[in-house]
């Protein structure tokens, strides 16, 4: 069989875990100290689950770095920890709550504190000497994550130029940068949220139950449902109701807003993912809402 029958032979989920695959390898291949993102949230998962089969029956070779805001829902805190212990990886954590408590930092009058992971990770970043740091941004998420590259640049500020892109023809990867610099790399980028939630299906990938529709005491803000908690409190007029809900996306409780659901297993979120209008971030993560350019300016500061 030729090479092109049998590439032509692969579905089109095969494809892009090879290509994810390919990527991951190749990074690790070309840097010294790679790291890779990982908050507990689906698209961090998979890319966790690409980088075990990349290098079984070994371990992964490089640390996972999560930055902690201190406003994560505690059933992530715990699936994270869960998934480090069990596939015998190192884990570094950045917490902006110490950030806060020494003046780096000081709380936003929103509450939101995802805006202010970007120095907490860029000083990870230095303190560890990762000249490579994997993300699971996927180019459908936000119009910003749609321009950047597989391998993307950061200068000696960890800052983004969107006018500084390097060609990626023939799935060839120029990570060469000068001292000081580093790379962002996006095994993922072009999956969709419908092809997460395949793969997630296929490989029986688990998540966090946030995930899946759940009960749970919220109230209605910004055409939104939140849930009731110690960073997430209802107003003056807001009505708190018990709802069956479920998380497209994982974030601070202060910013991630909930759907109503009965979707309770992957297939069933696979469906309602397919029959969706808006992106899991545009749905449901206020801190895009900050402006139309809110994630474009946060990337160009540091931030994935």
């Amino acid at each position: 069989m030729s090479i092109a029958t049998r590439t032509q032979s692969l579905t089109a989920l095969d494809q892009l875990e090879a290509e994810g695959i390919h990527i991951i390898r190749e990074v690790v291949a070309e840097f010294e100290r790679p790291v890779l993102l990982f908050s507990g949230g689906k698209d961090s998962v998979v890319v966790l689950h690409l980088a075990a089969k990349a290098f079984a029956p070994g371990k992964v070779p490089f640390p996972v770095l999560h930055v902690d805001t201190g406003h994560n829902f505690p059933e992530v805190i715990a699936f994270r920890d869960e998934t480090v212990a069990r596939l015998g990886i190192d884990l570094e954590v950045a917490r902006v709550q110490d950030y806060i408590d020494d003046g780096r930092l000081a709380e936003r009058p929103d509450g939101t504190r995802n805006p202010l992971q970007t120095q907490p990770l860029l000083d990870a970043i230095a303190a560890g000497k990762h000249d490579a740091v994997f993300g699971g941004a996927r180019r459908d998420e936000d119009k910003a994550r749609a321009k950047e590259r597989i391998i993307s640049l950061r200068d000696e500020f960890g800052q983004w130029d969107p006018r500084n892109q390097r060609p990626e023809l023939w799935s060839l990867y120029n990570g060469r940068h000068l001292p000081g610099q580093h790379v962002r790399a996006f095994p993922i980028s072009n999956w969709t949220e419908a092809d997460i939630w395949n793969y997630i299906d296929r490989e029986s990938i688990a998540l966090p139950p946030l995930y899946y529709a759940h009960e749970r005491e919220v109230f209605r803000r910004d055409g939104m449902w939140w849930a009731v908690g110690e960073f997430s409190q209802p107003r003056t007029g807001e009505d708190v109701v018990r709802r069956t809900v479920r998380y497209r996306t994982v974030g601070d409780m202060s910013c991630t807003g909930a759907v109503e659901s009965d979707a309770a297993t992957t297939a069933s979120v696979l469906a309602e993912v397919l029959r969706s209008t808006l992106t899991e971030r545009g749905a449901t993560r206020a801190d895009d809402r900050i402006s139309e350019a809110a994630m474009e300016d946060r990337k160009k500061d540091g931030y994935f």
